[in-house]
Formats: structure tokens, C-alpha cells, sequence
């Protein structure tokens, strides 16, 4: 111990644990403080009681010898920080030509682990820049993995590890899958497993029995984890394809039993599994469901997504059954029940997938489940209608071959059809009469008598339903784009935005929320608030609610309410919905054609009465 540090004790100026401390935080040495971080002691002022340490933040701070001895903790000279502070360009030619090294000390100067914020922390900006870090780091990961000494974790938050035998990268994997508890995790190991199959050619009992303890990880998931124990059951599976013993054997636990288990949740299911999964847990219905196998996927036809749609379509031609499939998409379209997302797939797949069915009526329904979605307020009708309009060839090959009637019949439904503002609606009416111009003279006859006649160009809506547009319009200027322009950014540092998934889905996502923004901003310059009090009961007029009868003597009753305000489970109807606008207008005694999922019905009017609910606490709910 120094002499000086020893004449300290006898003052009494610092404990003997103390100079056992302070004799390793000598001038030029290197420390650390849980608060200012990495320093280096510069100066001992033992006649002060003081030490003075270079703090990145801090140059020449001084500290107490007895607070130092307590406080920093020693860096040895072999540290990583040590070598930044020491020699910098040397750390960066040794990152540059053996990466392995450098993150062998890195993790050492970490008790042997580390995550990815406090590897950069340590490299950044130091070393290199933000953008050259993620660069260097990518291959410095693929040279770990060859390198065998290092644990790569599955998940971004868990440690780099540094051990000390070396082992191959499948073996590890098998390692970790065995510490993994969460399905989730389970999933992400196996994904990574099966690109490593071929590292098992040497040691196919270590397969062998990996395929059992998969086999018993989706057992443990079953019902509660039902998406990924499905996941697990793929992976098992395709062990088996890759060695006779691992799989060749029938399992006491099938894909088709837990299919057939968990059948009221397919649905949910199938929004878990990614896409590239679809076809495989396809294949396994007719074994799961036997002869209902049709009437499964029929279920999921209702909310699957297109990527889903494709691959339902593919097990029916699979399955020698494409007419099935013909059969009940005809139904679908002439219910109206057909999903916007599976008309949106019969539409981009129109030349190989039933072109048949392009026709006059598939737009019908088009426009049908667009004001459906609008509504119910789904979003999903948005992906249809971009195409609707994005797609330059559809009006034409939905129209080529209609009579001069059906097209004046469409263009007639697409004037009252509250879906479109008047820059789509004119759009929509130019594209259909390039297939049919001898309409041309109907159409701008129509638009003179519009343009002549004084028009309302307000929406009128109920003051609940107004303010919640504005909550909307603020959450999306104030939250959802500044997120997307920040997702953007951090998306375009990953480099390469030509195969940069994430820059493309922001700015996919970018597009949409633009739209979205300026939708909004014209529907609330046009919107006009009410309570509906004191409406007109001599006809029906917004605020009214009418009772109707059919020829069967059922009736029915509707309450005709602002543009924002339908609530079909109610029977609340928007007054520029297609029931709403059939009844605006008439008596009672009148008789009406309405739209329904089944066709149109004829109805009478019995009753015209005055809304008086609470439209507050029920749009609130």
C-alpha cells in the first residue's frame, strides 16, 4: 500500500478498506460511477482529502477520498473502456479486421454477457457512428455464430453470453430451446432451428429426441397457447422430414387432434400464425374435420384476410373441390354477405380465380360491403376501396360485358352512395363510361340538374358522434402520424430500403394515415351538429324513427339518424345509408323498396314518430 495512503489511515482521514480501494484507483488508472459512468483518475490531492477523475461529463471533478473509495468502482486496463479511452483507432482497426476479439473483451469487460443497448453503448460514438454500428454489428453476429464461443439470443432484450467451450450453433439453439419456457419463445428457437437441420447429419439422436421434446412443448401449450402449440407441431413435423427416425413414427399428439380441440377458435387462430404457415395448417382439415372440412373454412372465409383467402382456395383445388368453392363464393356475392377482404382477393386474382364472376353484380357487392364496413366503422373496407380505385382495368372488366341498363342501374347506385366523396364518385362514373359512352348525355345531364339546383353540401350528425371524429382527427395528428414518422425514420436507419420491410410497411402505413387525416378534415368542415329535436313527422326526415310492415305482416322499425350515427344492432340507420334513402321523403301509406342481404322487399309505411333516445349514453357504449 502507498505510504501516503498509509499516513491517511493514521490521520483518521479514510479507513483501511478504504486505501485498499483507493490503491487500485490510482492517476491514470480507470473507474466507473453507477451515476457519471466511465472515467479516469487524473490527480490524488491527499493533502485536500481529494481525488480528481475525468468523467466523459465531468472533467476534473473532485471527490472525497473516503466517498471515491465507496463510490468507483476499478476498471482494469484490458477493459473495453479502458482500450476506447486509451487507444480508440486501434479498437477500430481491430473491430474492422478480427470482430471476434473485440466482442470476446467486450463481454468480458461485462462478466460474460451483455445485451445489444449496452453493447452500443460501450462502441457508440466512440467506435463508430450510429448507422456504421448497426452495419458492423450485423456482420459481427454471423462471425459469433461460426465462431462457437458465443450465445446469440433469439429475443432483441436478452444477453450476448460469452462461454467458454466452444459448440456449434445448433447445438446452442437446442440448449436454449430446452431453458425456454414461453411458447413464444419455444417458436422463435425452432424457426431458427429448422434453417440448421443440416448440422444434425452427425448426431441424428440428438434430432431424434428433439422431435419428442417439441412434441411435448405443444402439449404443454394445448389450448391456452393454441397458435403456437400449432407452430410447435409444424416444427416437429418437419423435423421429420429431415430424418426417417425423428418422424417417421406415428405421434400420440397430431395437428389434426389439436385443430379438431380448438375448432371454435380458428379464427383467432389463423390471426396468430404467420402467413408463410397458412398452407401447412391448411392441409391438415380434411384429416381434422373429415367430410366438414368445407364447412371449417367456410367459417373462416367470413373474416380471413386475402393471404388466407388465397391458401383456402389453394386446399379446394387441392382437394379436387375448386367447384365447391365457386359454388359458395356465388352465394356470398348474391347475399351480400361476402367480407370486403374476400372480395378484395376474388378482384386481384379476377384472371385465374373465377373470372366468371367479374361482373355488374360482383360490384354490387362491392358497393354493398364498402357501406357495410362504413357503418359498422370497420376499417377493413379501406384495402377494397384503394383497389377499387387503384386497380385501372377493374371498372372496365366489371362492366365489359354489361347491358346499357345495369351500367345506368350502377351508375344511379353509385350517385346515392354514401361511401364516396364527389372526387371518387366522379372518378367511378368516368372509368365506367369509357365502357359505356353512349351514358355519357344521362350522367351530364344529371351533374347540370346537381350543379343548377341548390345543393347541401353539409353532413348533418348528432353531437356525439361529431365530437368523436374530432377525439379521432387529434388522436391521429397529435399520436399516430408523428409515431409513423418516427417509425419511418428509425426504419430507413436499418439501411438498404430496398429490402427494408419495415421502411415499406411505414410508409405503406404513412399513406394510409394521410388519407385518413385528410378524409377527416373534409367530413368535419361539412359536418353540422344536432340533438334531432323537433323533426319533421309528416314524412320521414333525419330524427324520425318509422315503423314498417312487409307483405308477410312482420314489421320493422328504423330510426333515421345522422351520417355518423348508424347503429344497425339498434336498427339506427345513417339518413345517407341506402335504407335511408329510400324511405327520406315518403308518408305514411307509402309503400318502399328496401335493400337486404337477400335482395330487395317491399315495405309500407305504418308510422312516423319522433326520435327521443339518449343518443349520448348509447353511442358512448
Amino acid at each position: 500500500m502507498n505510504d501516503e495512503l498509509t499516513q491517511c489511515i493514521e490521520a483518521g482521514k479514510i479507513t483501511p478498506e478504504a486505501a485498499e480501494k483507493l490503491s487500485h484507483l490510482t492517476p491514470g488508472s480507470y473507474c466507473k460511477h453507477r451515476s457519471w459512468g466511465f472515467g479516469q483518475i487524473a490527480e490524488w490531492r491527499l493533502l485536500t482529502d481529494q481525488v480528481l477523475i475525468h468523467f466523459k461529463a465531468k472533467k476534473n471533478h473532485p471527490m472525497q477520498l473516503q466517498f471515491a473509495a465507496e463510490t468507483l468502482e476499478p476498471v482494469p486496463a484490458d477493459h473495453i473502456l479502458a482500450r476506447i479511452a486509451a487507444d480508440p483507432a486501434l479498437l477500430r482497426q481491430e473491430a474492422q479486421e478480427n470482430p471476434v476479439a473485440l466482442m470476446k473483451s467486450l463481454l468480458q469487460g461485462h462478466e460474460g454477457k451483455a445485451t445489444t443497448d449496452e453493447i452500443t453503448a460501450d462502441l457508440v460514438p466512440d467506435i463508430f457512428s450510429a448507422a456504421d454500428f448497426k452495419k458492423w454489428f450485423d456482420g459481427a453476429k454471423k462471425k459469433m455464430k461460426a465462431d462457437g464461443h458465443f450465445v446469440i439470443p433469439a429475443k432483441k432484450t436478452a444477453p450476448f453470453e460469452l462461454q467458454e467451450s466452444s459448440s456449434s450453433p445448433h447445438e446452442r439453439l437446442v440448449e436454449q430451446f430446452r431453458t425456454a419456457r414461453h411458447p413464444k419463445e419455444q417458436v422463435a428457437l425452432m424457426d431458427a432451428l429448422l434453417k440448421l437441420t443440416s448440422h444434425f447429419k452427425e448426431d441424428a439422436n440428438l434430432l431424434h429426441q428433439l422431435a419428442h421434446e417439441v412434441e411435448e412443448a405443444a402439449k404443454r401449450s394445448g389450448r391456452m397457447h393454441a397458435p403456437k402449440a400449432i407452430e410447435l407441431l409444424l416444427a416437429r413435423d418437419e423435423i421429420g422430414k429431415h430424418h426417417s427416425s425423428s418422424g417417421g413414427q406415428e405421434h400420440s399428439f397430431s395437428l389434426s387432434t389439436l385443430l379438431k380441440e380448438t375448432s371454435g377458435k380458428l379464427t383467432e387462430i389463423f390471426e396468430e400464425i404467420p402467413v408463410a404457415k397458412y398452407r401447412r395448417v391448411l392441409a391438415a382439415f380434411p384429416e381434422a374435420f373429415q367430410d366438414r372440412w368445407q364447412a371449417q373454412t367456410h367459417q373462416l372465409l367470413r373474416q380471413a384476410e386475402p393471404r388466407l383467402i388465397g391458401e383456402i382456395f389453394h386446399l379446394f383445388e387441392n382437394q379436387q373441390a375448386r367447384e365447391d368453392f365457386l359454388n359458395l363464393t356465388k352465394r356470398a356475392i348474391s347475399e351480400r354477405s361476402i367480407s370486403s377482404d374476400f372480395l378484395k382477393w376474388l378482384c386481384e386474382e379476377r384472371a385465374h380465380a373465377f373470372p366468371e364472376l367479374v361482373n355488374p353484380e360482383l360490384f354490387s357487392a362491392i358497393l354493398s360491403a364498402l357501406e357495410r364496413d362504413l357503418h359498422a366503422e370497420r376499417k377493413r373496407g379501406a384495402r377494397l376501396q384503394e383497389l377499387l380505385f387503384e386497380d385501372r382495368q377493374l371498372i372496365n372488366d366489371l362492366f365489359d360485358k354489361s347491358d346499357i341498363e345495369t351500367a345506368r342501374y350502377a351508375i344511379r347506385k353509385i350517385n346515392v352512395s354514401p361511401v364516396f366523396n364527389d372526387l371518387d364518385r366522379r372518378s367511378l362514373l368516368a372509368r365506367i363510361l369509357k365502357v359505356h359512352p353512349e351514358l355519357e348525355t344521362a350522367v351530364m345531364d344529371n351533374a347540370s340538374k346537381e350543379s343548377s339546383a341548390p345543393r347541401e353540401e353539409t353532413l348533418i350528425v348528432s353531437w356525439v358522434s361529431l365530437e368523436r371524429r374530432k377525439n379521432e382527427y387529434e388522436n391521429l395528428v397529435t399520436k399516430l402520424i408523428p409515431q409513423n414518422t418516427r417509425d419511418i425514420s428509425t426504419a430507413r436507419s436499418y439501411g438498404d430500403l430496398r429490402e427494408n420491410f419495415e421502411f415499406k410497411a411505414a410508409k405503406e402505413q404513412q399513406r394510409v394515415l394521410l388519407r385518413q387525416k385528410a378524409d377527416l378534415e373534409q367530413m368535419l368542415n361539412q359536418a353540422r351538429g344536432t340533438n334531432f329535436e323537433n323533426p319533421e313527422t309528416a314524412t320521414v326526415s333525419i330524427g324520425t324513427v318509422v315503423t314498417l310492415q312487409d307483405t308477410q305482416g312482420k314489421k320493422e322499425t328504423y330510426s333515421v339518424l345522422g351520417a355518423w350515427d348508424g347503429a344497425p344492432e339498434k336498427h339506427w340507420i345513417s339518413y345517407q345509408a341506402a335504407i335511408g334513402q329510400a324511405l327520406l321523403g315518403r308518408a305514411c301509406g307509402d309503400k318502399v323498396t328496401l335493400p337486404s342481404e337477400q335482395g330487395e322487399r317491399e315495405m309500407t309505411i305504418e308510422k312516423i314518430e319522433a326520435f327521443t333516445d339518449l343518443i349520448p349514453s348509447a353511442l358512448n357504449n
